[in-house]
């Protein structure tokens, strides 16, 4: 008996060994040599950072040839990198879309345009990459989530075609997003935790002609991306006139859009995956990205 409780102990840990999901891609600096604007060169905190999670190859499905850059909320203060990072880079790689989560340099050490900067560089880096990775240089979109969302919508309106005349080629890229997705998304100043990441991007007293230049539905144009858009109608931090406002927005200058308010889900509420009602939303999300033609069909 003593035999076969060892041997199964051995099988046991042969098959746990065999099923141990794969570590964590290490992240790389979005600029090797140095941030621009970098307060120091040993801190994570300022040096921006990319993670890499390629989409896998989907027996009987064809390629998506689509790859997202996602950016976690956490108020401009700190970085939500398991549920609005790591978790939904998974989820996108079970769609066979390539994700990149973006660690961007946070207040109150940094304030603008070094977030925006970070972003218009992830965006460009994740393009630039498209051959290594499998995926068309016009199929990169965006995801963030509340403050994270923000820095996606700034960067959707205040985007630049790249500087063709850069010794870094990476520069000359566009950083316009193909389309963006914004999950309960700080847009302007409404609502407590907006007005506390805002305070972390502009520092206190900021001059209110640079929140109107960041409030983003005030910016919105005929080449903003389109958007998909999802927020709770209880959450008390980040109101979800902050997504209805961006909305129409969106509308009025003749951008392809869509809104999805839910009852109950408060806010950072993620893909929602213990909530059978709130984690339709993904789903509903999976069906816009398909008829937008930024998924496979099969």
């Amino acid at each position: 008996m003593k035999f076969h409780a060892v041997a199964l102990s051995l099988l046991l840990l042969f098959v746990t060994a065999a099923v141990a999901q794969p570590a964590k891609p290490a992240p790389v600096p979005l600029w090797p040599q140095g941030a621009p604007g970098a307060l120091g060169s040993d801190s994570p905190g300022d040096q921006p950072r990319i993670t890499a999670f390629p989409a896998p190859k989907i027996p009987g499905h064809t390629d998506t040839h689509t790859a997202i850059l996602v950016l976690p909320g956490g108020s401009y203060a700190h970085l939500a990198t398991d549920h609005e990072g790591v978790q939904v880079a998974t989820r996108l790689n079970n769609l066979g879309v390539s994700a990149f989560m973006l660690e961007y340099r946070l207040g109150t050490k940094y304030h603008h345009p070094i977030e925006l900067n970070d972003a218009k560089r992830g965006l460009r880096w994740v393009r630039s990459h498209a051959a290594e990775y499998g995926y068309e240089p016009n199929r990169v979109g965006i995801w963030g989530f509340s403050a994270g969302g923000h820095l996606a919508s700034t960067l959707g309106t205040h985007f630049d075609a790249g500087d063709p005349s850069a010794a870094d080629p990476i520069d000359r890229l566009s950083s316009r997003p193909d389309f963006m997705i914004l999950a309960y998304p700080v847009i302007g100043p409404l609502g407590k935790a907006s007005v506390y990441s805002f305070e972390n991007l502009l520092g206190k007293n900021a001059d209110p002609a640079l929140v109107e230049e960041l409030t983003n539905d005030h910016h919105v144009t005929a080449q903003t991306p389109p958007t998909f858009l999802v927020a709770a109608d209880d959450d008390a931090v980040v109101l979800p006139e902050n997504s209805v406002n961006f909305y129409l927005a969106l509308r009025k200058a003749g951008i392809p859009a869509e809104l999805h308010i839910f009852k109950n889900g408060g806010h950072g509420f993620g893909l929602a995956p213990l909530d059978p009602v709130l984690s339709s939303w993904t789903t509903l999300l999976a069906n816009w990205l398909r008829v937008n033609g930024y998924l496979a069909t099969n």
